[in-house]
Parts: structure tokens; sequence; C-alpha cells
């Protein structure tokens, strides 16, 4: 299982939010820029159509690659209750001619994307993963060269964390606690709950800039 928030943030303080979260982890970022490809069934693999993300990390000296399967969400009254979603995930790395092995099982490229940016890790009680990436899109069928931004001006901020049946509860706890955190410079939700950028994060970021760094936990 998986527990996700995301949000927003302007480009112009996506530095601030990156001396945050340095001071709030103590270690440095990690480089991203993940080629994602999402590809879905054909009705001959029955009636429900299935989803899945191939994921090529290119900052890897040779690139690797991930299957990515996301599932439904926990539902019911204490799912509604929590402010971070619950989710099934599933992945699994995979070898070079995952792609072509997608397509002889019908599977059809739906789009895909380039996504660039920075990652980093906060461990306390559970370990919890930040990633800040901007979405690209390609003109032409896997040209990585040309990506544009999907967004200008715009980064993805995800904090997901993993988690089981048994400890999902406190998995929770600590992402909403860390999310405090960062409440200056972005708003989190759940994905596909809309809360737009943060009105006053300017002088936030001005005043994290100013002194060069985050707190440290």
């Amino acid at each position: 299982m998986e527990c996700v928030v995301q949000g927003i943030i302007e480009s112009q303080h996506v530095e601030a939010l990156e001396i945050l979260l340095q001071g709030l982890c103590g270690i440095p970022k990690e480089r991203l820029r993940i080629h994602e490809l999402c590809l879905k069934s054909g009705t001959n693999l029955g009636a429900v159509p299935s989803e899945v993300r191939l994921l090529c990390d290119l900052e890897q000296p040779v690139p690797t690659w991930t299957v990515r399967h996301v599932g439904g969400a926990m539902r019911g009254a204490g799912a509604e209750q929590i402010s971070v979603l619950v989710r099934t995930v599933v992945e699994s790395k995979a070898s070079k001619n995952v792609l072509r092995l997608f397509y002889a099982l019908g599977y059809k490229l739906d789009h895909e994307l380039l996504r660039v940016g920075f990652m980093f890790h906060f461990q306390r009680a559970t370990r919890i993963t930040i990633t800040v990436t901007s979405a690209n899109k390609m003109p032409k069928l896997h040209a990585i060269e040309e990506a544009v931004p999907l967004t200008p001006g715009i980064q993805l901020v995800e904090v997901t964390a993993t988690a089981s049946a048994d400890n999902y509860n406190e998995v929770v706890a600590a992402v909403s606690s860390f999310c405090e955190y960062l409440a200056p410079l972005l708003h989190l939700s759940k994905p596909g709950v809309l809360t737009g950028v943060v009105p006053a994060a300017a002088s936030d970021a001005a005043s994290l800039m100013s002194k060069g760094g985050g707190k440290t936990l």
C-alpha cells in the first residue's frame, strides 16, 4: 500500500522548497529524470481496462525500467476522514524489453511524459519520499530531447510513504505531520483534489532564501 498527497508550486519558489527540504531531511537531493509511458489494455484483455506505467530512469548510467500499477484507493467512512490517500500499488523492476512485451500482450500507448526534478527522503518513524518535478510532453513519439513543459511555471510536489494493512494509520499520521512543515509554501491534498498555490508563498519563500536553510529535525 501507498500513502500519498500531492500539491503544486510555482517554479519561482522551487529553490526555497529545496532549501526547506534540505534542512528537514538533512541529506542531499537526488536528481530525477524519468521517461514515463502510460499503457492501457485493449478490449481483448478483459471487460475492465487495465493501466500500467513504465518508468525509465534516465539518471542512471544505464537506464533502468520499472513497471508500476496503481490500484484502487481505500474506501469507507475512515478513508474519507483522513487527508491522505491510501491506495494499493505494485512495482517491479523490468528489462529494457518491457515495452515490447506489453505491446505483445495487447497494450497500447496512451501518452508519455518526461518528468524532470529532484527527490528527498525523510526518515523518522517511517520513510517518506518527496518528489518535485515538472511534466514535459513530447511533440513526437519518444522524442525526449524535444520535450517541452506541459504546465510552464508550475511543478508537481508528491509526498509518499509505503504502508501495510497493519500500520497504515501510523504512516498516514507521519505523512500528515510532515506536510505541516511544507504548509508555508504549498497546499498538499489527496490526488485529484485541486487546492491551488499558496497566496503567501512568495513572502515565505523570500524568508527561506534569506536564511539559506531550513529547520533540521
